[in-house]
């Protein structure tokens, strides 16, 4: 491993474990930044976005709101366009899939169609936001997103959770109307390699990969319309009672076992 890749290693690992990065910068700055009275500011190194501090900080340390999360300043960003590679971490993983989207587009017109899957985006990315979830994909019909204990906490694999559940309530389901578009939810928690890649001439993608991702998008391609399939592992990070809730031993495809998942609903 060159210094390259252990740089980028050791700051994604601090980066999830404590929310911090190599050289500590970013904690040092939160001292100084906090004292700057504006609001919203960026959950980690306290720099402002709005307010007569922001056009200051913006202009000389180049901070602004981050595309994965707006509660987040975008270093992370940067970071990986300087630092490409990644490090294995401890993650939760949401992947929240709309059903039977084939069938929807051919009884929607082009535009009715795009119009509801925006909407599905702008809900669902609402509920990460205040989640504080790294937001990885907006793709076809599906969202996914990750946590890790350093930025959202040590609940956080509870709070993926609690996002999955809210993401449902959002597009209506458990309602007495019934829900606006058909989703469906998967949720795991596991090891994963996560950081900056694909960097070629400054352009980069933040994103996880691994066996353990590839488990929760498939938990949540079998889930059903209303349902969320956290995998067993997720719920004992958690701590949330099992007793009484239904499980399923389910065949995922690239798996030699059977995962279990126990299925829950809307809050």
């Amino acid at each position: 491993m060159d210094q390259k890749d252990e740089i980028a290693e050791e700051f994604w690992g601090n980066w999830f474990s404590a929310g911090g990065d190599r050289f500590g910068r970013e904690r040092r700055l939160y001292r100084l930044l906090r004292r700057i009275p504006s609001s919203p500011r960026c959950n980690l190194c306290g720099a402002p976005f709005q307010g007569v501090g922001a056009p200051l900080v913006r202009a000389t340390l180049g901070k602004k709101p981050s595309k994965i999360n707006p509660r987040y300043c975008n270093f992370c960003e940067e970071f990986a366009r300087a630092h490409p590679g990644g490090a294995e971490v401890e993650m939760s993983m949401l992947f929240a899939d709309i059903r039977g989207s084939t069938e929807l587009s051919e009884s929607m017109s082009p535009t009715a169609f795009s119009q509801l899957i925006n909407r599905f985006y702008v809900e669902s990315t609402e509920v990460l936001i205040r989640a504080d979830a790294i937001i990885d994909k907006l793709a076809g019909d599906a969202v996914a997103a990750f946590w890790g204990r350093g930025f959202a906490g040590e609940k956080f694999v509870s709070r993926t959770i609690r996002a999955a559940q809210e993401i449902l309530r959002a597009t209506g389901h458990g309602g007495p109307g019934g829900p606006w578009v058909p989703v469906g939810i998967g949720v795991h928690v596991g090891v994963a390699f996560f950081g900056g890649m694909g960097t070629v001439n400054g352009m980069s993608d933040i994103t996880a990969v691994g066996e353990e991702v590839n488990l929760a998008a498939r938990l949540g391609a079998k889930a059903g319309t209303g349902e969320i399939l956290v995998s067993a592992t997720a719920m004992e990070a958690a701590q949330m009672p099992t007793e009484g809730r239904e499980m399923r031993q389910l065949q995922l495809k690239g798996l030699k076992e059977p995962v279990g998942a126990y299925v829950l609903q809307a809050m």
